[in-house]
C-alpha cells in the first residue's frame, strides 16, 4: 500500500509539474507573439508615413506641372484672343470705312436727284405751257372743223366709230374665212380618213337595257311558294337583294325590278336556282343568293378580264379589272358601259397607230375613261371626277389621268391621247342606234336648241331636224348681212357647246334670201 500510495503521489507530482511547466511556456509564447505583432505595427506605421510623404511629394510636383500647364495655355488663349480681337477691329474699321464711302456716294446721289427734279420741274412747267397752247389751238380747230362739217364732236365721233365697226366686222368675217378654209383644208380629209378607217374596223353590238329583269316559272303555283307564308319568303328575297318582285297576273313569270343591275342578277340568279330546287323558305334563300353573289362577283371578275383581252390592255390593278367587269352592269342612255369603253379603246387605238402615237396608251385611256361610272351611289362626285381618284389612288400614268379628265371637256385636252380618246368617245356614243333618250329629254332638248336660235336679233324662225342634229335658221335679210350670218352661226355654235349636252355634232345652217315680187297687170 506505501508503495502505490508513493507511486501516486509521484504522479501527481508530475502532472502538476507540468501543467505549471505548460502555463510557464504559454506566458512566454503570448509575450513573444505580442512583441513580434508591436514590432509588425511600429514598422508599417513607419512605411504608411513614408508613404504619405511620397504620396504629398508627388502630388506637389504634379500640381506645380498643372499650374504651369494652365498658366500657358491662358496665355497662349490670351494670345489668340488678342489676334482675333485685332482681326475683328480691323474688319469692323473696313466695314466703316464702306459705310462711310457708301453714305458719301448717297449723298451725292441724292444731290444729282434734287438737281435733276428741279430740271424736271422747270420741264414740266414748260410742258404744262405748251400742253395749255396746244389745248387751245385743238379748241379753236374743233369750233373750225365743226363749222366746215356741220357735225358736232360727238357725232362725228360716233360716225367714226360706225365706220371703223363695220370694217372690222368685215375684217373678222374674212379672216374666219380664212381660218376656217385653211383648217379644212389641213385637217377634214386626214380626219375623216382615220376616223373612217377606224369605224369601218370596230363592229360593235347594239344593246339595249332596261331596269327589270323576268324570271320564268315552271306553273303558277310556284308563285305562292315563293311569295311564303304571310310573304316572309318574298320579303327575305327582297331583304337580302335589294331588289322589288312585282308578281303579277302574268303567267308564269315573275318580274324583277331594280336600276342596280348587279343586285337585279343576282335576285336572278337565285330565284333561278330557288325554282329549280324546290325547296323555298328563308335559310334556303339566305343560301342561294349567297352562291348568287359569288357567282356574279366571277363573272365581274371574268368580264374584266374579257375587256382587258379584247382591247389588248396589260398591267392593269386587279381591282380595276374588276371594276371594269362591274360596267358590264352599267347602262348610260341604254348603251352597256363596259362595250362603249371596249369600242371607245378599239377606235382610239386604231386613230393613235394612224396617226403614229402610242397605240397601247390610246387603248389602256379609252378602256379607262368611264371607269368612274362602276362607282355606286355611296360614292359623291361626277363620274369623270372618280375616274380620276380610282386611277390615281392605283397609279396610273398622268396622262391617262388626263385622258379621263379632259374626255367630256371638262378641263381642256393637253396631249394627242386625250383628243382621241374624247373624239372616239364621241364616236362610239353618236352612232346610230347606241344610245336612246326619253321622249320628254328628247322634246326638250329641241325646244332648247330652237329657243337659243330664236334668242339673237335678225333671226325670223328656226327649225331643228335630222333629230337635233342640225338646226336651219331663217335670217332676216334686211337686218343681217351676208358677213354679219358668219359671226351669228359662230355665236350659235358656241352657245350650244356652253349650254346643252347632246351626243355627237348640231350642224348650225343659216339661211338668207331676199325675194322681190310684181305683177304685171
Amino acid at each position: 500500500m506505501p508503495t502505490i500510495i508513493s507511486v501516486l503521489l509521484i504522479f501527481i507530482a508530475l502532472v502538476a509539474g507540468a501543467a505549471i511547466g505548460g502555463s510557464v511556456m504559454f506566458k512566454k509564447g503570448q509575450e513573444y507573439r505580442k512583441q513580434t505583432a508591436e514590432a509588425a505595427i511600429g514598422s508599417a506605421e513607419n512605411e504608411s508615413k513614408r508613404i504619405v510623404e511620397d504620396a504629398k511629394k508627388s502630388a506637389e510636383s504634379i500640381k506645380k506641372e498643372k499650374l504651369i500647364e494652365a498658366k500657358e495655355e491662358i496665355q497662349q488663349e490670351r494670345t489668340e484672343a488678342e489676334k482675333e480681337l485685332k482681326s475683328r477691329r480691323s474688319e469692323i474699321s473696313r466695314q466703316e470705312r464702306r459705310i462711310q464711302q457708301k453714305e458719301e456716294n448717297l449723298d451725292k446721289k441724292l444731290d444729282n436727284l434734287e438737281k435733276k427734279e428741279e430740271t424736271l420741274q422747270n420741264r414740266l412747267k414748260k410742258a404744262d405751257e405748251k400742253f395749255e397752247e396746244a389745248e387751245q389751238l385743238k379748241n379753236s380747230q374743233m369750233g373750225m372743223l365743226e363749222k366746215i362739217s356741220g357735225l358736232t364732236a360727238d357725232e362725228a365721233k360716233a360716225y367714226m366709230l360706225k365706220i371703223l365697226d363695220e370694217e372690222l366686222v368685215h375684217e373678222k368675217v374674212q379672216k374666219i374665212k380664212d381660218y376656217e378654209s385653211q383648217i379644212k383644208e389641213e385637217c377634214d380629209a386626214r380626219a375623216r380618213q382615220q376616223i373612217s378607217l377606224a369605224i369601218a374596223r370596230c363592229a360593235a353590238d347594239q344593246v339595249s337595257e332596261s331596269a327589270v329583269s323576268v324570271v320564268n316559272l315552271p306553273s303558277d303555283d310556284m308563285k305562292g311558294r315563293i311569295i311564303g307564308r304571310e310573304g316572309r319568303n318574298i320579303r327575305t328575297i327582297e331583304s337580302l337583294t335589294g331588289v322589288e318582285l312585282i308578281i303579277d297576273d302574268t303567267p308564269e313569270t315573275i318580274t324583277i325590278s331594280c336600276f342596280d343591275q348587279v343586285r337585279r342578277e343576282i335576285a336572278r340568279i337565285a330565284l333561278e336556282k330557288l325554282v329549280q330546287d324546290g325547296r323555298i323558305h328563308p335559310t334556303k334563300i339566305e343560301e342561294m343568293v349567297e352562291k348568287a353573289t359569288h357567282e356574279v362577283e366571277y363573272k365581274i371578275k371574268q368580264e374584266g378580264e374579257r375587256a382587258i383581252l379584247e382591247t389588248n390592255v396589260h398591267g392593269l390593278n386587279h381591282e380595276l379589272i374588276k371594276l371594269l367587269g362591274r360596267l358590264k352592269f352599267r347602262t348610260s342612255y341604254r348603251q352597256n358601259v363596259l362595250n362603249h369603253s371596249i369600242e371607245v379603246a378599239q377606235l382610239a387605238g386604231m386613230m393613235a397607230s394612224e396617226l403614229g402615237v402610242d397605240a397601247n396608251m390610246a387603248r389602256r385611256a379609252g378602256l379607262l375613261h368611264d371607269i368612274g361610272k362602276a362607282l355606286n351611289s355611296d360614292f359623291e362626285g361626277s363620274h369623270v371626277q372618280l375616274g380620276v381618284e380610282v386611277c390615281k389612288k392605283y397609279k396610273e400614268s398622268p396622262d391617262i389621268i388626263h385622258a379621263i379628265e379632259a374626255h367630256h371637256g371638262d378641263v381642256e385636252t393637253k396631249t394627242v391621247i386625250a383628243a382621241l380618246v374624247q373624239a372616239a368617245d364621241a364616236i362610239s356614243a353618236a352612232r346610230p342606234g347606241a344610245r336612246s333618250e326619253n321622249l320628254e329629254n328628247y322634246i326638250k332638248r329641241l325646244q332648247k336648241l330652237e329657243e337659243i336660235c330664236n334668242s339673237y336679233d335678225g333671226v325670223e324662225r328656226s327649225f331643228a331636224i335630222q333629230a337635233g342634229r342640225e338646226v336651219r335658221i331663217i335670217i332676216q335679210p334686211e337686218k343681217v348681212n351676208d358677213e354679219k350670218m358668219v359671226l351669228i352661226a359662230r355665236e350659235i355654235s358656241k352657245r350650244i357647246e356652253n349650254e346643252m349636252e347632246y351626243p355627237g355634232q348640231i350642224k348650225v345652217h343659216l339661211i338668207r334670201e331676199s325675194r322681190v315680187v310684181d305683177y304685171a297687170k
